[in-house]
């Protein structure tokens, strides 16, 4: 029996991604799940399992290619096959020479705070995949001015970053070093004052800044502060969370959160919207995927909650746990990460009062959690004051798109909802 190919799986959003770990050698026998390769998208880390059992006769990758779905990782002689040799490997084309453009000197590169005109025809040469292009006209970026750091000269994302904080983007995005009539924040010795050491960001940490820098930029950002009455609801899920605990996952006030976030997205569709790339409509969408911030060692992510308006509590809850731990572990997919229409900050296991969360471009508008406290207050009909559990309601939102008027009304549907656990059931 001949060997069998074992290709990438769908990798989500990403056209390709790099491997950074190649998990077995020829020779291996493996079974069914074990991991292959580890993937790395910007992101997180992904590994490749095992379609089935049996024994790694050829390794078709090496660590550091960019590798898309369908590309083939290895030749697998399944178990109970023959050992007959694995078909021959057909010759592989040169790659042609005009497919990487040569670098420019480096004296042509533009300076910080200029404008960067776009080369296209060299853009399209650039040694780069698609998914590396489309990220630099996202970040407006020229790669003609672009020296890779990957195998042969290959311009990576990391590049692409790099390149953002020294040159100013188009459309009046200004670099992140000054220009634009910002100045720069000028270098310090710190040796000068006491021992230091330069510690390297987490990849997620390096590429997530200029994304996080773009939208700050580019957003009109506007962040409304609000307070919900938790105190029933919070006694209700407790209530949830003690009978969800024998069965292994808890429920926490997020999930309330997301559920109430759907109604109110629901009330005012704006907020669950993106700006049109001509910048005179409104995309309105009708599906609510809720994205998530998870703390992980290797830096923020945000997971996200598939159609949470067709999800209850209980769901939505395993969900959160299954996705949050998947995140810690470096395991999340890409399919896990893409296609969120509003996200939820949450610190409330910190504490805090109140922060502005920066909106994750393209949506429109982000909450933020913070510690819900216990606090006085005025009970008109009792004409006493009484003690509430209160939880802080921070909204920013994209003011080309939300209104101050309309962020008002949105916390305070959410404000209403979060009242009375009785109030989800509508």
């Amino acid at each position: 029996m001949s060997a069998i190919e074992v290709k990438v799986p769908d990798i989500g959003d990403f056209d390709t991604v790099p491997v950074i770990g190649i998990m077995v050698s020829v020779g291996d026998m493996i079974a069914e799940d074990d991991p292959l390769i580890e993937l790395e998208s910007d992101k997180a880390t992904m590994e490749v399992p095992a379609p089935q059992g049996g024994k790694v006769v050829e390794i078709k990758i090496s660590e550091g290619d960019e590798i898309g779905e369908g590309a083939v990782i290895l030749m697998l002689e399944a178990d109970g096959a023959s050992d007959a040799p694995a078909p021959a490997e057909a010759p592989k084309e040169e790659p042609k020479t005009e497919a990487a453009a040569p670098a420019p000197a480096a004296s042509s590169a533009p300076k910080s705070g200029e404008l960067t005109k776009v080369d296209e025809g060299g853009f399209v040469k650039a040694h780069a995949s698609p998914s590396v292009r489309a990220f630099a006209r996202q970040m407006g970026v020229d790669l003609t001015t672009i020296s890779g750091t990957g195998r042969k000269g290959r311009i990576l994302r990391e590049d692409i970053a790099a390149a953002f904080k020294k040159t100013a983007a188009p459309a009046g995005v200004a670099s992140a070093e000054g220009g634009m009539g910002i100045p720069p924040i000028p270098a310090v010795d710190f040796t000068k004052f006491g021992a230091v050491e330069a510690v390297e960001m987490s990849r997620i940490k390096k590429i997530s800044g200029p994304a996080l820098h773009r939208s700050w930029l580019n957003i009109p950002h506007v962040t409304h502060n609000e307070e919900a009455d938790i105190t029933s609801l919070d006694a209700y899920r407790k209530q949830l969370d003690t009978a969800a605990k024998e069965e292994g996952y808890r429920v926490t006030l997020l999930s309330f959160v997301i559920k109430v976030a759907v109604s109110a997205l629901k009330t005012h569709w704006e907020v669950n919207s993106s700006i049109h790339p001509d910048g005179d409509k409104l995309i309105r969408k009708s599906y609510y995927h809720i994205g998530f911030a998870a703390d992980t060692p290797n830096g923020l992510m945000v997971p996200v909650i598939k159609n949470a308006d067709a999800k209850g509590i209980v769901e939505i809850s395993k969900e959160l746990g299954e996705l949050s731990a998947k995140a810690r572990d470096g395991k999340l997919k890409g399919d896990d990460m893409s296609g969120a229409s509003f996200t939820i900050s949450s610190l409330g296991g910190i504490g805090g009062t109140s922060f502005t969360p920066i909106v994750n471009a393209p949506e429109v508008a982000i909450l933020g959690l913070t510690r819900s406290k216990m606090q006085p207050v005025w009970d008109k009909g009792a004409e006493e004051f009484k003690s509430r559990l209160m939880q802080p309601l921070s909204l920013s939102y994209d003011h080309r798109a939300i209104d101050g008027a309309l962020a008002a009304r949105f916390c305070a549907t959410l404000k209403h909802l979060l009242g009375d656990e009785r109030r989800l059931m509508l």
